[in-house]
């Protein structure tokens, strides 16, 4: 294929040229009714290239195959059968991903890492997870994927589960043994799901992890937004081999998506593909030669030790490591991960993707320079020299492994749909919990609908919101309080 050619990017220009005279949506009509304030803000441009793919970029039966195009091009510039776009992320995506794979009352292997979005499915779906606990390092008090013999015994555990949907990278970088993985799903014949929404950029290096279709992956889900040059929401999907039919997969993508999707977000998502395809090898080898600089200047600096393949892979740990995932242990300076990303917010106007009790951690990605690194560097730099004027740990009571592994008793759509009542977190103890209650960023759940509440999550909880966790989906910010079923 000629990957010279963005289908999205080049109609787009020729209806611009065509000077078009829209009597359809979008309302503002190219920004012609925007308020010349917003536009002062957002640029023309963007009200200009902001219209209906259907009876705008592409005439109303779609036979410009304007999308389709994008989409084959994406797919053989990842080694993929099909790709889809969504303009929802891969929020939306990973659920079209697991309704493709299982359906009400059916078993799904499911990492207990997964993101909100992926109970949100199980939720939606009313599938049955059986969780795949991830491995624990008791040290960094940190999880890793789970690996081919964790898989095994979930498998050994349910025979009849459709498959097994798996996260790598997570949002600390630390990945899965993907190929290992999908040998176990595919000696039963069921597929692996992946949602890689961090490894966008994985495919354009060989210096980088493996990635999910390379991997023998079956269908992985992916947000071009996040170590990509999408817009945000800009996600794809990509699947291969014969496990999961494309056709089921695009019908449950019709099923949740939107019927008015963002050409914007197809726009960017169609030149981030050419652009890795022409010249990603060469941006990326330059990123990874920032992040091994900048990791090496941030080693130097007391206090502050960066986490990498060498802390974070090994037995009984992760796979492998993405070094563009700069993720920096700042307990040596007596303070939290919190302490340290409102610090560089407010002094530095430097903004991290992620921050927890212990930890911040900083996102390279193609687009970085030595500028940007040094930025980061000086600024850290400082942070070190004010480090008896930051707050104290946060007085997070962190929980066990075992404290971690609550018990299911009831499907999560039962839990979170059935009658509810809220009661004070003490009183939760023993319950079963009707919501989710999931520290952002990442968005993991340490409760999820459905499983039985101990007291050591009730008090990490409680205790992380009071050391500044963010817990946002719950009824109560607060969290004085949990829904529970009702009795």
């Amino acid at each position: 294929m000629d990957h010279s050619h963005a289908p999205v990017l080049d109609a787009l220009a020729e209806y611009r040229r065509r000077h078009s005279r829209p009597f359809s949506p979008p309302g503002h009509k190219q920004g012609a009714g925007a308020d010349p304030r917003v536009v002062e803000t957002l640029g023309r441009g963007v009200f200009a290239s902001d219209l209906l793919l259907m009876n705008g970029l592409d005439d109303r039966r779609l036979s410009g195959e304007v999308l389709a195009r994008a989409a084959a091009l994406m797919a053989d510039a990842v080694h993929a059968d099909h790709t889809f776009f969504s303009t929802c992320g891969s929020s939306l995506s990973v659920k079209s991903a697991m309704l493709a794979v299982a359906g009400p009352h059916e078993k799904l292997l499911v990492a207990r890492n997964a993101h909100k979005s992926v109970v949100a499915g199980l939720i939606i779906a009313g599938i049955e997870p059986v969780w795949v606990h991830p491995r624990w390092d008791t040290g960094h008090h940190f999880a890793y994927p789970p690996g081919p013999e964790e898989v095994e015994e979930a498998f050994a555990r349910a025979p009849d589960a459709k498959g097994m949907l798996l996260i790598s990278p997570t949002a600390y970088g630390t990945c899965a043994d993907l190929r290992g993985v999908a040998e176990v799903c595919h000696r039963r014949g069921k597929p692996l799901v992946v949602d890689e929404a961090w490894g966008a950029h994985l495919p354009f290096h060989e210096d980088l992890p493996s990635w999910a279709m390379d991997a023998e992956g079956d269908l992985c889900v992916t947000s071009v937004h996040k170590m990509g040059s999408g817009l945000e929401q800009g996600s794809v999907f990509h699947l291969r081999g014969d496990l999961i039919d494309p056709d089921a997969l695009k019908a449950r993508e019709d099923l949740l998506g939107t019927t008015s999707p963002s050409v914007l977000m197809y726009a960017a998502l169609d030149g981030w593909r050419r652009q890795m395809v022409e010249r990603g090898h060469e941006l990326l080898g330059r990123a990874l030669d920032l992040s091994r600089r900048t990791r090496a200047e941030i080693a130097s600096l007391t206090g502050l030790l960066p986490l990498g393949r060498e802390e974070l892979t090994g037995p009984g740990r992760a796979f492998d490591h993405d070094p563009l995932m700069v993720t920096i242990d700042v307990s040596g300076l007596g303070t939290s991960g919190y302490g340290v990303a409102d610090w560089l917010r407010s002094n530095r106007q430097i903004n991290v993707g992620l921050s927890d009790h212990r930890r911040v951690v900083a996102q390279l990605t193609h687009a970085d320079t030595e500028e940007s690194c040094m930025d980061l560097i000086d600024a850290l730099t400082e942070l070190v020299k004010q480090r008896d004027e930051m707050p104290p740990p946060a007085g997070v009571r962190l929980p066990s492994p075992a404290g971690l592994e609550l018990e299911t008793v009831m499907l999560p759509r039962d839990a979170f749909f059935g009658p509810t009542e809220q009661v004070p977190i003490e009183e939760a103890v023993g319950r079963v919990a009707a919501e989710m209650a999931s520290p952002y960023p990442p968005g993991v759940p340490a409760v999820a609908p459905g499983e039985r509440i101990s007291r050591e999550v009730a008090d990490y909880l409680r205790s992380g919101v009071e050391a500044g966790m963010y817990v946002p989906e719950t009824a109560d910010p607060s969290l004085r309080t949990l829904r529970v079923v009702a009795r």
